[in-house]
This record gives structure tokens, sequence and C-alpha cells, in this order.
């Protein structure tokens, strides 16, 4: 069975910053895109970055230059450092993976954790 575990969030300043891990664990044959996604209360889920197997990244408009997506393929995990923080980055913040386990490939997603930007 696959489980991502994410940690890192927490409450910052405006200005501030915080890095987000997430960790694959089980039976995992192979990993292809990573990414983050972020939920504000009363809105729709919204793609954050993502990074490929070979390191290729994508970013939305709203946090180019602030936020930096990376990724360990020797621990299965994925990062994303978010600096310069603005209170609308105030989300709950999920990680997910296209994982190959037992010849099936399929997406996973993370539990979420709590991003609180203060202003």
């Amino acid at each position: 069975q696959v489980q991502l575990v994410e940690s890192g969030g927490g409450l910052v300043q405006a200005g501030g910053s915080l890095r987000l891990s997430c960790a694959a664990s089980g039976s995992i044959f192979s990993i292809n895109a990573m990414g983050w996604y972020r939920q504000a209360p009363g809105k729709q889920r919204e793609s954050v970055a993502s990074i490929t197997s070979g390191g290729s990244t994508n970013y939305a408009e709203s946090v180019k230059g602030r936020f930096t997506i990376s990724r360990d393929n020797t621990k299965n995990t994925v990062y994303l450092q978010m600096n310069t923080l603005k209170p609308e980055d105030t989300a709950v913040y999920y990680c997910n993976a296209k994982i190959t386990t037992q010849g099936i490939t399929r997406t996973y997603w993370g539990q979420g954790t709590q991003v609180t930007v203060s202003s």
C-alpha cells in the first residue's frame, strides 16, 4: 500500500518562509510526476507546482519567483520551498504523485497540511 505523508505546514507572518515535505512510502516501483496543490476555504483546489521525474518544473503564475519545487528521488520525497509568503497563500496544501506499483500507475494524494499566513 502506498502512502504520501506531508509535513512542514504551520503559521507564519507575511513575508516569511516555510518548507513543505512529502514522502512516499510503500511498495513503489517508480514515481513519475510529483506536485503540490492547495485549497483555500470556499475555493477549488488548484495546482501550485509540479516536477517530473527528470526534474522539469512548472508553477502557477501566482507563486512564480516565490516558491520552488524540488525532489529527492533517493528518498521518494518532494519539497516545496515557499518564500515571501502572502496572506492569500493561506490554504491546505496537498501533495500528489503518479506512482507505479505492482504494474498499475495511479495518482496518490497526501492528507494535506495547513499553511496559514498572517498579515
